[in-house]
């Protein structure tokens, strides 16, 4: 096991379970994860593989026995009717009969209904009544003449989630992990791999949890299929419910006008839509104009009564056109139905998750790891909404007083839950507390940016704010500064297309050029100067060409010193720089490449045949290549100077782009290095005798 693995069974004994295991167990048992993590913590919470196996065992023989699939629930009736009782895992909805004045129970897949329950279940448990609860429950079989008897009777019911935890014991357990530990057992009992996200991704991953810890947030997240926009609200807490778009009514979310009864805002933490984009889906505006009054007030009607509810939404779909598409031509909020296309509906919204920067899933990026069994993590995400987080940034930082209310709102609301989720036992250094502040502020600013362009009544808003010396320090999106040029446009009616950048507008270090019939980049007029460029994680249209290439022509001698050379990702990072200088250098001239780095310890060999296979690759197109190593164990710097007069100085080296499938041949990321995401990293270009 890794430290991490091995440090959270220590500090959580019992509450944690090796995230693979859901997989092994499920089969074909359509239940959500927390139902199977729920068994698997009773049975498997531990790093002791022989009890992992007992346990594993185990809850396949409850599953295979207790479990109710759809098409052999005639076998369990008649089991029960043959045993007398029997114990079934099912999913049930309680409905109150007013006729006969008492609550009959249906369970979905065993397909009994008008089950007697006793009031003071219903009353422990009322999400029974609206949306289904998985229980566990046995079942009685007594067979009676009265015909409007049911031979059904219950014996026991109890809801699958956790009874109790220790919220003390929680925070003195969370104090004994660092920020980049806590963040990687908080994806990890996602159901991720953390080694395949960078710092800004695990945010991102991690803000989808905000409505299970803070009252009335209002999320959205639009981005290409496949990137588990869902996955949380469907699969990790018994206190959320995912719901189709489509199948949202005024009564079934708010409230029944005809018998008065409180639809899903009433009883679950988090409601989440799903499938919530799409321009032909037909919405009902009622159901919208109550919504914005639920987002901005807590509250709707029940005739001539006023309600309150602490639900969050969450608004997940798909959008149809890729990032630079919708900027160019119209805005991120395209893929909406035309009655949520309402800048008085999006202006509710807290935080808008950018989807596109999100991967798509692949099955690398499950985690095999410990992470805490999600029914407890519930458990302690829904404590954490009593409490409030929003202002432990005001010691250290003032927002704008160009910050309108609503946008305050929206900034403090996330910060308050990223805040709850990563430090709940408080503790923050004021660089951490600006993170999370920044990353707040840029969600929200996200909402803003678009409504400017919807709506030109909405005005120019300065997200900044300042520290205690009055330092002030601007947010931007990524995307503002990914495609400045399409950003600040602003899409008229008829105005169908935008002309595409001209030379001058490209990126800072992105050269101006033309590419022969060989495929070699020819010069066109550029000024080089000295200056420092900053990425932000998850940028793209970043390449080695625009990087390096302008600053790299014209130099017959060129030499790389970075240390981390090592691995294969590695060489094949260096390898693609040799394709950008064999791109720059004029066909009949040569030039010397050498490389200084460190000599892999337990796989010096294999490190030696790479660099070997691409000094033999390189020769024939005129690039003299040679490699050094050194091994004084105080070689930390990279960069790449060249003869003619500049150095560039890499604080990350050549490893600037995020994990992708090196294997997948027919993945952009894999051929063109503009498709990949950035690590962050910075760059200096700095002019030498």
């Amino acid at each position: 096991m890794t430290d991490l693995n091995t440090k959270i069974c220590d500090v959580f004994p019992g509450l944690v379970v090796r995230k693979d295991l859901v997989k092994t167990v499920k089969g074909n048992a359509i239940v959500p994860s927390y139902v199977l993590e729920y068994l698997l913590g009773q049975y498997c919470a531990t790093n002791d593989e022989d009890s992992i196996q007992s346990g594993i065992r185990t809850v396949k023989e409850i599953l295979a026995k207790h479990y109710v699939h759809r098409n052999e629930a005639g076998l369990i009736r008649s089991t029960i009717r043959e045993k007398g009782r029997h114990k079934v895992i099912d999913k049930v909805t309680v409905a109150l009969n007013d006729k006969k004045d008492c609550y009959e129970t249906e369970f979905a897949n065993l397909g009994i209904k008008k089950v007697l329950i006793d009031s003071g279940t219903v009353k422990q448990h009322p999400k029974l009544l609206v949306g289904g609860v998985w229980v566990i429950a046995d079942i009685e079989y007594e067979h009676t003449e009265d015909k409007d008897a049911v031979p059904w009777i219950l014996g026991s019911l109890k809801p699958i989630q956790m009874s109790r935890f220790n919220y003390e014991e929680y925070l003195a357990a969370r104090s004994q992990f660092t920020l980049a530990e806590w963040i990687d057992v908080l994806v990890q009992s996602v159901g991720f791999n953390p080694e395949y996200f960078g710092e800004r991704s695990k945010l991102i991953q991690l803000v989808r949890l905000i409505p299970f810890c803070e009252r009335n947030y209002n999320l959205i997240e639009l981005g290409p299929k496949g990137t588990g926009k869902s996955h949380i609200y469907s699969e990790f807490s018994p206190h959320g419910i995912l719901i189709s778009g489509g199948e949202v009514s005024v009564p079934k979310l708010f409230v029944n006008n005809s018998n008065g009864k409180i639809g899903l805002v009433g009883y679950w933490d988090a409601v989440a839509f799903d499938e919530f984009a799409g321009k032909q889906k037909r919405v009902d505006k009622a159901l919208v104009d109550i919504m914005k009054n639920y987002m901005a007030n807590k509250s709707f009607s029940r005739g001539v009564e006023t309600l309150g509810a602490d639900a969050s939404m969450a608004f997940v779909g798909n959008t149809e056109h890729s990032l630079p598409y919708m900027l160019k031509h119209s805005n991120l909020f395209d893929a909406l139905p035309d009655k949520f296309y309402d800048s008085a509906f999006l202006d509710r919204l807290h935080f808008y998750v950018p989807g596109w920067e999100v991967d798509i899933i692949r099955g690398e990026m499950f985690s095999s790891g410990y992470g805490f069994v999600v029914d407890y993590l519930a458990e302690i995400l829904r404590h954490l909404r009593n409490q409030d987080f929003s202002d432990q940034y005001k010691v250290h930082f003032t927002l704008s007083s160009d910050i309108s209310t609503r946008d305050r709102d929206g900034i403090n609301k996330t910060f308050s839950g990223l805040m709850k989720i990563l430090f709940p036992q408080g503790g923050a250094s004021k660089d951490e507390v600006e993170q999370v502040l920044r990353f707040s502020m840029e969600g929200r600013k996200r909402v803003k940016d678009q409504l400017m362009r919807i709506d030109t009544t909405y005005a120019d808003v300065d997200f900044s704010y300042a520290d205690e010396s009055s330092k002030k320090v601007e947010v931007k999106t990524l995307e503002e500064l990914e495609y400045p040029r399409y950003f600040h446009h602003v899409v008229e009616s008829g105005d169908d297309v935008l002309p595409d950048p001209t030379p001058e507008q490209v990126q800072p270090g992105v050269a101006n050029s033309t590419t022969d019939a060989q495929g070699r980049q020819q010069a066109q007029p550029t000024t080089l100067e000295e200056k420092h460029v900053v990425i932000m994680e998850n940028q793209r249209g970043v390449s080695f060409d625009n990087l390096f290439g302008p600053y790299l022509r014209g130099a017959t001698h060129i030499t790389i010193t970075d240390p981390y050379i090592r691995l294969y990702y590695q060489a094949r990072n260096l390898m693609e720089l040799m394709e950008t200088i064999v791109k720059i250098k004029p066909e009949g001239d040569e030039v010397v490449v050498s490389l200084v780095t460190v000599e892999d310890e337990f796989k010096g060999d294999q490190q030696r045949e790479w660099l070997e296979q691409i000094q033999s690759s390189m020769y024939s197109v005129g690039i003299k290549f040679g490699y050094s190593f050194d091994n004084s164990g105080s070689q930390h710097a990279r960069h790449i100077v060249t003869d003619h007069g500049w150095k560039i100085s890499l604080d990350r080296g050549l490893d600037i782009f995020q994990l992708y499938d090196m294997n997948d041949a027919f993945q952009l990321s894999n051929r063109l290095q503009s498709q990949r995401s950035c690590k962050a990293f910075e760059v200096t270009y700095i002019k030498v005798a």
